[in-house]
């Protein structure tokens, strides 16, 4: 049975206070739904009408003031988790893509002759921190995970994850622009197709990873007052 406007005004108001992934903002939301009208259908069969059925559900259920903290902690993990399986994933492969394409360009022998003599080091520098941003990722999700039963402030960890990512960007930037600084006498790597590949996979993961970084950022904020009062 829908419900009439309590629930729906209460869910709606709950709806508008969390912040968090799509998707397991909406699972949340669906259950807190199914749970009051589940628990109004209830009230009702006992002789209440529905509109009060409805309202006692509500204030059984708790003020979206008192539930909503807890509602965004889940969210903020959540976020943290995904943010870090990223991290975790796709930074030590574009580290070792990047390896491979400098390893095989350029093809003639001499070509890096012609390169500074701290393009080397950059560059070994550029896969150990993207290596150390891999690791950050799988420990952010394994104490999302299965190290959550020691963690008193699992959100903490999130936030933490957010600052970090944001942090790396100026590092990597500076970095991989020096990088393709010093390989500008290598002459044809702008028409070397691996290269370009490599370059375009590499902008499309910082830009997942700085949007996953703003997320976990946002949804660590502190929980502001209810759209709606309950």
């Amino acid at each position: 049975m829908a419900g009439t406007g309590v629930i729906e005004d209460y869910v709606t108001g709950l709806s508008r206070t969390l912040r968090g992934p799509r998707r397991p903002k909406l699972d949340m939301i669906t259950e807190a739904r199914d749970s009051l009208l589940d628990s109004a259908e209830a009230l009702e069969s006992d002789g209440l009408r529905r509109d009060e059925a409805e309202r006692a559900a509500v204030e059984e259920f708790g003020t979206i003031r008192e539930i909503a903290p807890g509602y965004q902690e889940e969210l903020s993990k959540s976020a943290g988790r995904r943010l870090a399986a990223l991290l975790f994933v796709t930074v030590p492969l574009t580290a070792i893509m990047w390896s491979v394409i400098w390893k095989i360009f350029p093809t003639a022998p001499t070509a890096y002759e012609h390169t500074p003599a701290w393009f080397v080091p950059v560059a070994r520098g550029v896969d150990m921190l993207q290596m150390f941003i891999g690791v950050v990722g799988g420990l952010a999700l394994f104490a999302l995970g299965r190290g959550l039963r020691g963690i008193r402030r699992p959100w903490l960890v999130t936030r933490f994850l957010g600052v970090f990512v944001w942090a790396m960007l100026p590092v990597m930037l500076v970095s991989c622009g020096a990088l393709m600084f010093g390989s500008r006498d290598s002459a044809g790597f702008s028409d070397y197709p691996p290269g370009i590949a490599a370059s375009l996979v590499s902008y499309a993961l910082w830009a997942m990873q700085l949007y996953g970084a703003f997320r976990c950022l946002s949804v660590t904020r502190r929980v502001p007052a209810p759209a709606v009062a309950a």
